[in-house]
């Protein structure tokens, strides 16, 4: 159990991270650090985290209603992708030690940072070829909610980077779509974490009270932030990520 102050520091901390994470990506940057702080192991702050993201997904739903009007088709289409995914990182989760993908889980976060630094370009280049690689969206998909149900730092913003390079290029509808994918991701594994897995509930349900309120603000920042400031807060809180998880692994 916790104390009211860790309680009170883990809603907090979830309300910033919900804010964080449904505006762009990086809810782990706050999160995760805060559960380690209050003193749970790595591995139980790991699902601890994962099974609180779920509480995203309704606020960033609420809250992006504007951008995702109409792409209720497209949802139906690659959220079974994402829940598939998620299921798959949340079993990989339970039977592999994390230190064994913690060790490049740094690396990845600064490929998806840098992958939005320069997300234009990897646009153009997407567009000159010479035909659609069909192959490219699912697979992204279903790889990105599968490492979100294994770890999950930094799938917000590589999802993010997917999501403009191959479906589209207004930063506040792709953001949307976003939240979308990770959160039905993050359902299917939190499900699979609670029905198998061990669940800190006194840690993980003040994180999801705080991401809950903080998510439903994140899509308007989103929405008024100018893009290029956006992508550039989002970078930088991505590669700030990555040096705090090479320092200090998930082990």
């Amino acid at each position: 159990m916790i104390s009211t102050l860790d309680f009170a520091a883990l809603v907090l901390a979830g309300i910033a991270a919900g804010l964080i994470g449904s505006a762009g990506g990086i809810t782990s940057l706050i999160s995760f650090p805060a559960l380690l702080a209050v003193g749970l192991p790595a591995h139980a702050a790991n699902v601890a985290n994962s099974v609180a993201l779920v509480a995203c997904l309704p606020g960033s739903a609420l809250a992006s209603r504007p951008e995702l009007r109409g792409r209720a088709p497209w949802l139906r289409r690659w959220t079974p992708v994402a829940t598939l995914g998620g299921t798959a990182g949340a079993a990989l989760l339970l039977v592999t030690p994390a230190s064994v993908f913690a060790q490049v889980v740094p690396f990845l976060v600064v490929a998806g940072s840098l992958a939005l630094l320069f997300e234009r370009r990897l646009g153009a280049w997407h567009r000159r070829r010479a035909g659609p690689n069909r192959l490219a969206l699912p697979a992204g998909v279903l790889a990105l909610s599968l490492y979100n149900g294994y770890f999950g730092a930094g799938a917000g913003v590589m999802t993010l980077t997917l999501v403009l390079v191959l479906v589209d290029r207004d930063l506040p509808t792709a953001n949307a779509l976003k939240n979308m994918l990770i959160g039905v991701g993050s359902v299917a594994t939190a499900t699979i974490l609670i029905l198998f897995g061990p669940v800190d509930w006194s840690a993980a349900v003040p994180v999801a009270l705080g991401m809950l309120a903080g998510s439903r603000a994140g899509p308007i920042v989103a929405r008024r932030l100018p893009p290029d400031l956006l992508r550039g807060l989002i970078v930088v809180f991505g590669l700030l990520l990555a040096i705090d998880l090479w320092l200090h692994p998930s082990a």
